[in-house]
């Protein structure tokens, strides 16, 4: 892990510096009056008039001690920042996960041992939907539907402006709210996704010569089923899980912008626009330390989904 970690940093490091434009062009460009004197000061300050490779140690040795740098926009730890935004952001893509698992797998199984009936072919359409219709157009959409035109659900922030004279129970009716619409969206084509994976990986499995056998020995269709097949069936689920740990922390930019949710996505997205090196650079080694992660987490379940691992293993 550590190599690629070391790979990923100085890929990152040098094509966020090759992109066109810099904070100091970012800040300066809307002052017509900044002279070439001050636009050096600013590299100084920021230490972008050092060569690339000296830039990127200096990082690395703040990188080995766990900080980020302060951020060009508002001097303020990167750190700072990122623990700001990741409450809401993994508080929002936890229930989006949690909606997912509890829906497509269930689905999935039922369409693999229905195969061709009339729910396997609605949910066909259904996948079919959850891939082709983009996101941000049905976030807009729901918007002016239950926003605008029925009121029903707020359609921006997680909670309202008059929060602070709510009790606790009116507070969490706020928050529910406010985060039906982006967790719902959220949701929506990684259910399609994985019902799909749990569909064509049971259909792989039911078809086993020991799937035959437990129902020629006269088990129950629901033990065949749960007992026998599904843990087997749940070996690419696990994988997928596993790299969905990054989306945890790294949020969704569509969702955040749209529903102006001060969310990690938002930031980055910000970050980006800006040229705030330190905040890039925080969030994308985030991202690539909690992608490696998941990997391991995904090994390590497999042994724990799948008995022939760990046989396999202490041979």
């Amino acid at each position: 892990m550590l190599p690629l970690i070391f790979g990923i940093t100085l890929i990152t490091f040098t094509v966020i510096h090759l992109a066109p434009g810099g904070p100091v062009e970012v800040e300066t460009e809307m002052s017509l009056k900044t002279s070439a004197q001050a636009r050096d000061n600013l590299k100084k300050l920021y230490g972008l008039d050092k060569p690339l490779h000296i830039q990127y140690f200096e990082w690395i040795k703040r990188f080995v001690m766990l900080d980020f740098g302060k951020s060009f926009v508002d001097n303020k730890k990167v750190v700072d920042k990122i623990f700001e935004r990741i409450p809401i952001t993994l508080a929002i893509n936890l229930l989006s996960l949690f909606l997912i698992m509890a829906i497509a797998i269930p689905v999935g199984v039922v369409s693999a041992t229905r195969q061709y009936s009339l729910f396997d072919k609605l949910t066909t359409v259904f996948v079919f939907l959850g891939f082709s219709t983009p996101t941000f157009w049905l976030a807009l959409i729901l918007m002016i539907i239950f926003g605008v035109s029925l009121g029903m659900l707020p359609i921006s922030g997680i909670q309202s402006i008059d929060v602070a004279g709510m009790n606790f129970f009116e507070r969490l009716v706020d928050w529910i709210k406010h985060l039906i619409l982006p967790v719902g969206l959220s949701a929506f084509g990684g259910i399609a996704g994985m019902s799909r994976y749990s569909r064509s990986s049971m259909l792989e499995v039911i078809r086993q010569d020991y799937i035959r056998t437990a129902r020629a020995k006269g088990l129950k269709e629901s033990d065949v089923i749960i007992t026998h097949a599904l843990r087997n069936a749940l070996m690419p689920v696990v994988t997928i899980l596993g790299l969905s740990v990054p989306g945890l922390i790294g949020g969704s930019v569509i969702f955040e912008t749209i529903f102006a949710i001060p969310g990690m996505g938002q930031l980055f997205y910000a970050s980006t626009m800006s040229r705030d090196y330190p905040t890039i650079m925080g969030i994308l080694v985030i991202g690539a330390v909690l992608t490696l992660v998941g990997n391991l987490i995904a090994d390590i379940s497999y042994a724990l989904v799948d008995p022939r691992i760990r046989v396999s293993g202490r041979k």
